[in-house]
């Protein structure tokens, strides 16, 4: 896949609230001028939208040319329960609906209703964005998996349409074996990327600016920016 020509990019920043499955969620929605699509970012338990990692990524992806929205799909007391518990999985099917509910959001928000949608997923966020794919279908137009878990998405992923990247640090053994037996379920157009040198977070010099330029050329591609 060709990688594109970066240049800095101008982007509108509006705070929002989303009301969907009985709750209320606040995000950031940053549209560039001209943006042909925006990215919903979903992760899971322990990460939030103001990560360092998270907003790296989504800045690559604005330079796209690509909006993004960045949001924090569990509740702060949804978020201790997960942490009392120590089961972060428990909300996948919960994470799912709220990514679905997200998504149609988008489509009937005056800024982003023509926009396609893209979903950059870390963490059990992964299995949650591939589960709201499924069930989307052709609404999604591309998915990115950073070092997650999209084995846990289950029968979900043979029902996938959406083009989908998955991306592991060759460091991360485990995550990365069952990363490959979710691809291998995977009939969508697909790609698996191994960063070299890197281990579950990406933390290494240079290895999450790799992630970045991988997800931001892979919406990029099939959102449409090289046409």
């Amino acid at each position: 896949m060709k990688t594109f020509s970066r240049l800095p990019r101008q982007a509108n920043q509006t705070s929002v609230t989303i009301s969907t499955d009985e709750v209320r969620l606040d995000g950031d929605l940053h549209l560039p001028e001209g943006a042909f699509g925006i990215v919903l970012f979903v992760y899971g338990s322990g990460s939030n939208r103001h990560s360092p990692r998270n907003q790296m990524v989504a800045h690559a992806i604005r330079e796209a040319g690509i909006g993004t929205l960045l949001l924090d799909l569990l509740t702060k007391e949804e978020e201790a329960e997960n942490a009392r518990a120590g089961a972060p999985i428990q909300h996948l099917d919960l994470l799912a609906r709220r990514v679905v509910g997200v998504t149609r959001w988008l489509e009937t928000h005056p800024a982003a209703s023509s926009l396609k949608v893209g979903y950059f997923a870390a963490r059990t966020g992964s299995a949650a964005a591939l589960m709201a794919a499924a069930e989307l279908g052709d609404r999604v137009t591309a998915i990115v998996s950073r070092g997650g878990r999209p084995d846990l998405a289950g029968s979900a992923l043979r029902r996938v349409r959406s083009p989908s990247l998955l991306i592991v640090g060759s460091y991360d053994r485990i995550v990365g074996a069952l990363n490959q037996e979710a691809f291998n379920l995977l009939s969508c157009e697909k790609d698996f990327r191994t960063v070299r040198g890197a281990t579950h977070l990406f933390a290494e010099p240079g290895k999450l600016e790799q992630v970045a330029q991988l997800s931001a050329d892979w919406f990029h591609h099939h959102m449409g920016g090289g046409q």
